[in-house]
């Protein structure tokens, strides 16, 4: 087995690592509401997904 013959700076290192970097969540509109949610996700505001009515969404009364 091949061993490295010197130390690889810290510069090169970091360089390598710095590509681990956190992508931000896609966000699409809803099509009924045009409220932002995640792509292939029922809507949490209409309870709609591809046209049809998943969830009976219920209001939160205010007291």
């Amino acid at each position: 087995m091949a061993n490295p013959t010197s130390k690889h700076t810290r510069s090169r290192r970091d360089k390598r690592r710095a590509n681990w970097k956190i992508s931000l969540p896609s966000v699409t509109l809803c099509p009924e509401c045009q409220e932002p949610k995640l792509p292939h996700r029922v809507c949490m505001s209409c309870g709609m997904y591809n046209g049809n009515k998943i969830l009976e969404v219920v209001e939160k009364e205010t007291a």
